[in-house]
């Protein structure tokens, strides 16, 4: 069950939880789905070891797992005797396989659909039946009831998730629903039309201001006679907005884990009427931090008029509640703490936002302007406040919160934002290696970018979607842009050496080096959308598709690997630098994974002699430029560990 379905089930909407259970299921699905693959797969590995090993990466991040241990389990799946495997974490695997189908049949349960009972016996009846024992020691038969799709043969764990699998489809298309402005409604009554589309011309109003962030999806259904609303804000924490409309009173009931922002979200609303109950703290074990905070809101409008433009305000609000914690830590860097917030408050009460200064590169743009017009550095960790009188300091940070937004809703170059800021600002500093780490970590998060996109291509095609092709030529165009972006953090590296010296030659000279990632994986991204139709076979796509893997990987410890040295120095606790030598580690265990999976690449392309030379030739060159990409990133990993050991620990 996910936080918000928890949350949800915590406040008590059945009909949004049968909602958040439909959803949760279909995820669920696909987890379960990639699990008997992989077990499956483990089984045939232990039989014939001598057999090649299929690569099972492209299904786990298709499906959203992250371990990437899992892919070592098939290769580590031995056979003890003729009908007795040892198959790694197998117990841990049953485990998983078991909790999803607890997800998938929840939903079945809750609706009362007349297979429950049935499904609820086969289910117990398998339960209790051993999977496996202890030592993750595995029978043929105990693999079969959990992977076999033979109903001659008995039941099984899959055949069950089959089963579950047709009626949840039923279940969901046994749901009326339509678009209202973007919002999914599900049986609503006509007159709740209208304050669902007053609500959604709030939320559509101030959208634009989250860019390209995920989230805000809003949800319309009745229960208890009364319209709800509910809107997932952003994709992460137990954030949940619930909305009751009842006739003209209208109750919000909003949890939050970061209590300052929820007090933040009740400020928004100091020129309406609403009656807060006092916030309440409920604990839950799955939670991060075990604890989230609920508070609720009611306001009841003189007449339809007011309503609707109390909906329509509130909708509006929403978008400043994303990221607002991450914005509200990096402006700490920069301001006092009660100046921090009442910076965002005023930027979310000038319709403007944080998230445009986000985007821009939050403290990265006000500390660039530092050292560029910075004529002798201050002493480390200085603030803004410390250079400039605090109202001043204040008042810079609003000219360069509504300029970001401004320039980021209007698609005015990075450079011209860049002397924007510069021209305010007279003197400051801060420490240049960090500077630098920041941007090195702006352009390893672009190339991450490039090969999540590219990945999401490779199973687009193995899909085999009708828009497809489509989307592949488009992630080639948002790739070169990217990689474009990328070059303004290179450029700015450059710009920032003049600025020092020691550490400044090192990282400018990484971030040039870690450029060769970025322009490889642009280039795949472009080889690939020459590809023609047909797709060519699966052998080699799936080995496209590891390669691709592998790539986000790669990309994604590297960022790990800088965001952990900034904090790497003598003296230091050891964690950090164990942290930071963990994502090398597995940077370099990418590298060899990538090396394997670009022979596979190889030998499936010699096997396909059927496919013409533009078929073979786009992904040929896209498989290059993938593994290059690899290397390149190892070489950048490997020159970070011997600076950070050899240099930044002995300082």
């Amino acid at each position: 069950m996910t936080e918000k379905t928890r949350i949800i089930e915590a406040l008590g909407e059945p009909g949004l939880l049968r909602l958040a259970q439909l959803a949760a299921a279909q995820a669920a699905g696909e987890r379960v789905k990639y699990y008997l693959s992989l077990l499956h797969a483990a089984s045939l590995h232990a039989r014939s070891p001598e057999r090649p090993t299929a690569s099972l990466t492209g299904e786990r991040i298709a499906a959203g797992i992250d371990d990437d241990n899992l892919d070592t389990i098939p290769g580590g799946s031995v056979r003890i005797d003729d009908g007795l495997f040892r198959i790694p974490e197998a117990e841990a695997l049953c485990g998983r396989i078991a909790g999803e189908l607890e997800t998938l049949f929840a939903p079945i349960r809750a609706s009362g659909d007349a297979s429950s009972a049935t499904l609820a016996a086969r289910f117990a009846v398998l339960h209790a039946q051993a999977w496996c024992d202890s030592t993750d020691q595995m029978s043929r038969a105990q693999v079969a009831r959990i992977t076999s799709t033979d109903r001659d043969g008995g039941d099984s764990a899959h055949l069950l998730a089959l089963d579950m699998h047709k009626i949840l489809g039923r279940l969901r298309g046994d749901i009326a629903s339509e678009n209202i402005d973007g919002a999914t409604a599900y049986d609503i009554a006509p007159a709740d039309r209208a304050l669902v589309a007053a609500f959604m011309r709030g939320v559509n109003t101030t959208r634009p201001l989250k860019f390209d962030h995920p989230g805000l999806g809003t949800t319309a259904t009745r229960g208890n006679d009364r319209l709800i609303l509910q809107n997932d804000i952003g994709t992460t924490d137990a954030h949940v907005l619930v909305v009751h409309v009842d006739k003209r009173c209208v109750t919000l009931t909003y949890t939050d884990v970061h209590m300052q922002r929820l007090m933040f979200f009740q400020s928004l609303f100091e020129h309406w009427a609403v009656n807060w109950d006092d916030t309440r703290s409920r604990s839950d074990r799955d939670l991060e931090d075990g604890v989230y905070h609920l508070c609720t809101g009611k306001f009841t409008a003189n007449n339809e008029a007011g309503l609707c433009d109390y909906l329509s305000f509130l909708g509006s609000r929403l978008v400043f509640l994303i990221d607002w914690n991450r914005a509200r830590k990096r402006l700490r860097l920069l301001l006092p703490k009660k100046e921090s917030l009442a910076l965002l408050k005023w930027a979310a009460d000038e319709n403007l936002g944080h998230l445009g200064w986000l985007r821009a590169g939050g403290e990265q743009l006000v500390f660039d302007a530092l050292a560029f017009a910075a004529q002798t550095p201050p002493a480390f960790g200085s603030r803004l406040d410390d250079m400039l009188e605090r109202s001043r300091a204040s008042a810079f940070m609003q000219f360069v919160l509504r300029t970001c937004s401004q320039t980021q809703r209007d698609g005015t170059p990075g450079d011209a934002l860049r002397d924007s800021v510069r021209t305010e600002l007279v003197s400051c500093f801060r420490s240049t290696r960090h500077q630098l780490i920041d941007i090195a970590a702006e352009h390893a998060a672009l190339s991450i970018e490039i090969a999540a996109a590219l990945r999401d291509s490779l199973l687009d095609l193995r899909s085999d979607t009708d828009t497809a092709a489509e989307r592949i030529v488009f992630n080639a165009r948002r790739a070169r842009e990217w990689a474009q972006r990328a070059d303004e953090r290179v450029n700015l590296a450059r710009e920032l050496r003049h600025n020092g010296a020691g550490h400044n030659d090192f990282y400018c000279t990484l971030i040039e080096g870690a450029d060769d990632m970025t322009d490889e994986l642009e280039e795949a991204a472009f080889h690939l959308s020459l590809l023609p139709a047909p797709p060519p076979g699966g052998a080699m796509l799936d080995a496209l598709g590891t390669l691709a893997g592998l790539a986000v990987s790669g990309a994604q410890e590297f960022l790990k690997a800088l965001e952990t040295a900034r904090s790497v120095r003598r003296g230091a606790p050891r964690e950090e630098l164990q942290d930071f030598l963990e994502a090398i580690h597995h940077i370099m265990a990418a590298a060899r994974h990538s090396d394997d999976a670009h022979r596979n690449f190889k030998r499936a392309l010699i096997g396909a002699a059927e496919e013409g030379f533009p078929t073979r030739y786009a992904v040929s060159e896209c498989a290059r430029n993938l593994e290059a990409a690899a290397d390149a990133v190892l070489r950048a990993a490997l020159q970070l560990r011997d600076h950070v050991v050899t240099n930044v620990m002995n300082e």
